[in-house]
C-alpha cells in the first residue's frame, strides 16, 4: 500500500461518530458530575475527596500515559508507534483539562492528608521530621513543576509533529527524537514523586521503595489498554480500516502482555520485601489490606488483573483478534480502577471494606468530561502523521 493513496483525514462518517461518542460522554459526564456535586453536600466532603482522589489518579494515567509511549515510540521506532501516535498526542492535549482536575485536590488537601494540620503533626514525631517535605507549600510546589514539565512535553511534541505534516519530515529532523530520551527521564521521575505525594502521603507513616515503579508500569498498562480499545473501535471505520493489521494489534498485545507481568513483579516484589521484612512501620499497611473483606478485593487483583489477562495474552491468535483483544483490554481498565481503589481508599477506613455511591459516580464523572474532551482533541488531526518517516513500511506491517 502506498501513502500517498490513503487519505489519513477523519472521512464525515467517522467524524458524525465521534462527535456522536462525545455528546455521550459529555452527557454521562456531567451527570456523574452532578451528583457528585450533591453527594459533597449529602455524604459529606470527606467522602467525596476520598472518591476524587484515586479517580483522579487514572484521569493522570490515561493523559499522562500516553504522552510516555509517545516519546517511546521516537527513542525505538517501530510500527506499533506509529498507529498509536495520533491518539497519543491527543491524550495528550488533554493535559490542561488535568491540571484543572487537580482542583478539587488542593481545595480538599485538609481532608485527604494528615500532614497540613499543624497538631497532628506536632503530636508525632516522625511527621515533625517529615516536615520539611509534607508541607503545603512544597506539595503544591512540587505539583507545579510536574503539571509545567507534563505541559511542556505536551506542547513540544504536539508543535513539531504539526510542522511534520505541513513541511515534512526534514523540517523537523531529530528535533522529537532528541527531546524524548530526557522527556521519558522526567516522566519516570516525576510520576515517582506524584505517586509519594499525591498516594503515599494519605497514610505518611509508611513507605515503600517499589511505590513509584508500581504507578510507573501502572501508568503504562492503563494507557496501553486504553489505546488498544480506541484502535479497535476506530480500525470499523476508514482510514484506520485501511491502516491497522493484525499485526499491528498484535505488537500492541504483546506491550500489553508485558506490562502485566511487570504490575504483578512489582506488586509481588513489595509485598514479599515488606512482609519478609516484618517491621512494625511497614506491615500495617498490607495488614489493613488483607483483612476486613479487603481480602477478597486483593484476591480479584491477582485473579483479575494478573492470572486471567496473562493466561489469556500468551495466546497469540487472541492478540490478533481485534473484539477479543479489546475485550481484555476494557477488562484491565476496570481492574486498573479496582487496584487503585484497593491502594488508595483502606487508608482511609481503617476499618472493614466498604463502598459509596460516590465511588461510581465520580469516576464516571471525571471519565466521561475527558473523554469528551479528548475526542474533541482527536478530531483535529489526521489519524496518522502523514510525513512520518516509514510511513509506508508501516502501512504494509503485516500484509504479507
Amino acid at each position: 500500500m502506498m501513502a500517498h493513496t490513503v487519505d489519513f483525514r477523519i472521512p464525515a462518517e467517522l467524524l458524525t461518530e465521534m462527535r456522536g461518542w462525545r455528546t455521550k460522554a459529555l452527557g454521562i459526564g456531567v451527570i456523574g458530575a452532578l451528583l457528585s456535586a450533591i453527594g459533597f453536600f449529602v455524604a459529606g466532603p470527606n467522602q467525596f475527596y476520598r472518591s476524587y482522589l484515586w479517580s483522579y489518579i487514572f484521569i493522570v494515567a490515561i493523559s499522562l500515559g500516553p504522552l510516555a509511549w509517545l516519546m517511546l515510540q521516537y527513542v525505538t521506532g517501530g510500527a506499533w508507534g506509529l498507529v498509536i501516535r495520533r491518539a497519543c498526542e491527543a491524550a495528550a492535549r488533554t493535559l490542561p483539562l488535568t491540571l484543572l482536575m487537580f482542583l478539587p485536590i488542593v481545595i480538599g488537601i485538609n481532608n485527604l492528608y494528615p500532614w497540613p494540620h499543624a497538631e497532628i503533626v506536632n503530636a508525632d514525631p516522625l511527621l515533625k521530621h517529615k516536615a520539611p517535605y509534607l508541607n503545603v507549600p512544597f506539595f503544591l510546589a512540587r505539583a507545579g513543576i510536574y503539571f509545567a514539565g507534563w505541559l511542556f512535553l505536551s506542547w513540544w511534541f504536539n508543535k513539531w509533529s504539526a510542522k511534520e505534516d505541513a513541511e515534512g519530515h526534514d523540517a523537523v529532523h531529530s528535533k522529537m527524537s532528541r527531546m524524548a530520551g530526557p522527556g521519558i527521564l522526567f516522566w519516570g521521575f516525576s510520576v515517582t514523586f506524584m505517586a509519594i505525594d499525591w498516594v503515599l502521603s494519605v497514610d505518611p507513616k509508611w513507605f515503600s521503595t517499589m511505590f513509584g515503579l508500581l504507578f510507573i508500569a501502572s501508568q503504562g498498562l492503563t494507557a496501553m489498554a486504553f489505546l488498544i480499545t480506541l484502535m479497535v473501535l476506530l480500525s470499523k471505520y476508514r482510514p484506520m480500516s485501511e491502516v491497522l493489521t493484525h499485526r499491528h494489534l498484535h505488537d500492541l498485545g504483546k506491550f500489553m502482555l508485558a506490562l502485566v507481568m511487570v504490575w504483578a513483579y512489582f506488586s509481588f516484589s513489595q509485598f514479599l520485601i515488606i512482609w519478609a521484612g516484618n517491621l512494625p512501620d511497614e506491615i500495617p499497611w498490607y495488614l489493613t489490606r488483607l483483612n476486613g473483606g479487603w481480602q477478597f478485593v486483593a484476591l480479584l487483583l491477582v485473579l483479575g488483573h494478573f492470572v486471567l489477562p496473562f493466561a489469556l495474552l500468551l495466546s497469540r491468535d487472541l492478540k490478533r483478534n481485534f473484539k477479543l483483544l479489546a475485550s481484555i483490554a476494557v477488562f484491565i481498565l476496570v481492574m486498573r480502577f479496582v487496584d487503585l481503589y484497593w491502594l488508595i481508599t483502606p487508608s482511609f477506613l481503617k476499618q472493614s471494606f466498604g463502598l459509596s455511591w460516590m465511588d461510581f459516580t465520580v469516576p464516571i464523572g471525571l471519565v466521561g468530561l475527558w473523554l469528551a474532551y479528548f475526542l474533541t482533541q482527536l478530531e483535529k488531526r489526521p489519524l496518522m502523521p502523514v510525513n512520518a518517516p516509514h510511513l509506508e513500511e508501516v502501512l504494509e506491517h503485516g500484509r504479507d
